[in-house]
């Protein structure tokens, strides 16, 4: 199986797209290891050590109140889950990244799956807790999948045409 080949601007706009789902992927990886390996109340020492030097400036600081009242709530069970769900998304994207750089046309349906899923509980998040940041990630995922559909089209086309 070959490499991708980025031929026009579109494809680079797809892979630039693609390994920024990957990173994201890695990064979910590390996350949900790290946090198999923290306690709640490591967490919870952790977030007061980064949030007092801006507490004890301004005791209201929307950012700061939020990560320490976050932290203030987690359980075991909470850190265990929140640990399996990023590993498990960080294994699907990981493994679909790389499929799709290697220009495996089953990954494409697949990673337009998975991102539907993806963006339909974001889409439900967003109506219970609106944020700027999942907004950005959805209209990210509609983006990439919208980019992987059009590729995928284009790859069954170009290999009905070589068979």
């Amino acid at each position: 199986m070959a490499l991708l080949k980025f031929t026009d601007w579109w494809d680079r706009f797809f892979a630039i797209g693609i390994i920024l789902k990957g990173l994201d992927g890695v990064l979910e990886l590390v996350g949900g290891v790290l946090l198999l390996f923290v306690a709640p109340a490591q967490i919870n020492r952790l977030a007061v050590l980064v949030t007092q030097p801006e507490l004890t400036e301004d005791p209201n600081d929307f950012l700061a109140t939020h990560i320490l009242h976050g932290a203030e709530g987690l359980t075991s069970h909470v850190v265990l889950f929140t640990a399996l769900y990023l590993l498990a998304h960080g294994i699907v994207k990981v493994v679909l990244v790389t499929a799709l750089l290697m220009d495996a046309l089953w990954a494409y349906p697949w990673m337009i799956v998975v991102l539907a899923i993806f963006i339909l509980y974001q889409l439900y998040q967003l109506t219970r807790t609106p944020s700027i940041g999942l907004l950005s990630l959805t209209v990210f995922d509609i983006l990439i999948v919208v980019l992987t559909w059009h590729e995928y089209l284009r790859h069954r086309r170009r290999r009905k045409g070589m068979a």
